[in-house]
């Protein structure tokens, strides 16, 4: 049996009095993409720093690659990749200079100028880094942490900043490396870059995992689905809870925004008009779909990402 890429059992991690980790644990099986989500200061940066190395925690045990990070850090770098979203990159060098120069470090690295035209970095090429715009910087920051084909790599919001086709072009990217064997642990505020390139995910809240699974397992698979739709604001829900089958959820988010997340067939749809109806309610932009992850992470912590 393979042995998993990252294993996390207990983390503790204190900043004096405040605790960033408490005691989660989780695994990431090798040759997969895990994506690690949760609202800011749930503890992910934290803990994806103690797997790289860069922290040491005060309680628990993290492996990565089979080594523990912080005591054999110096057999470990070589075969892990980091994707910094700032520092780390000398603010008068060349861009593709960078990358040159990062590439000559490792010994089987990927030719720098198959990842300068993969990335669209050519026209950055002779600008220094200071002088890059906020997309450029970081698709060079995701091209120095894979140009040493690493065994597993950790992406920090891979895609921020980038526009439409920047972002096709790195979740392609990224999907090749898992089919070529690579592990990739991924923190993103983007749901729909957890839902289309995640094997496996977990939600963190408060220093725990809260949840974790597949997408299908979070969002409850084909039979969930959600009914959304705008009304006015602050609308007793209670009765239209009891009408509904049980393990319906109504959640009213942001305000005068109704989700309503459940095992929906036409019964159900009925249900939620009816009641509408006879409030003279008109459920504005109504829209039946199947629930995403976004309303999943919202129904187990209550909150949007950037909270």
């Amino acid at each position: 049996m393979t042995q998993p890429a990252v294993e996390i059992e207990n983390l503790v991690k204190r900043y004096g009095p405040k605790v960033a980790v408490d005691g989660l644990s989780l695994q990431v099986e090798t040759g997969t993409i895990f994506a690690l989500l949760g609202p800011n200061g749930a503890g992910k940066t934290t803990t994806v720093e103690c797997c790289e190395g860069f922290r040491k925690p005060d309680l628990g045990a993290v492996r990565v690659l089979g080594l523990d990070p912080a005591r054999d850090g110096h057999r470990l770098r070589p075969r892990i990749g980091v994707m910094l979203q700032s520092g780390g990159v000398y603010p008068a060098i060349r861009a593709t200079e960078m990358l040159r120069h990062v590439a000559k470090l490792h010994a089987h690295p990927i030719e720098p100028d198959q990842l300068i035209r993969r990335l669209a970095l050519a026209s950055a090429g002779r600008t220094t880094y200071r002088h890059l715009s906020g997309g450029e910087r970081q698709r060079l920051a995701l091209a120095l942490a894979i140009v040493g084909r690493p065994e597993l790599v950790f992406l920090d919001e891979p895609t921020a900043g980038l526009d439409p086709q920047g972002r096709l072009a790195v979740w392609d990217l990224i999907s090749e490396l898992r089919d070529a064997g690579v592990t990739v642990v991924l923190t993103t505020h983007s749901m729909d870059e957890a839902e289309r390139l995640a094997d496996r995910l977990a939600i963190v809240d408060h220093g725990r995992v809260v949840a974790a699974g597949t997408v299908r397992d979070l969002t409850g698979g084909e039979a969930r689905g959600s009914i959304t739709f705008n009304a006015p604001p602050n609308l007793n829900t209670t009765s239209l809870r009891l009408q509904l089958p049980a393990g319906f959820l109504i959640q009213e988010q942001p305000s005068g925004r109704y989700t309503i997340v459940g095992d929906v067939d036409s019964r159900a749809i009925a249900t939620v008009t009816v009641w509408c109806a006879d409030r003279d309610v008109m459920p504005d932009g109504l829209r039946v779909g199947r629930r995403t992850l976004e309303e999943a992470f919202l129904d187990i912590t209550g909150r949007d990402l950037r909270s």
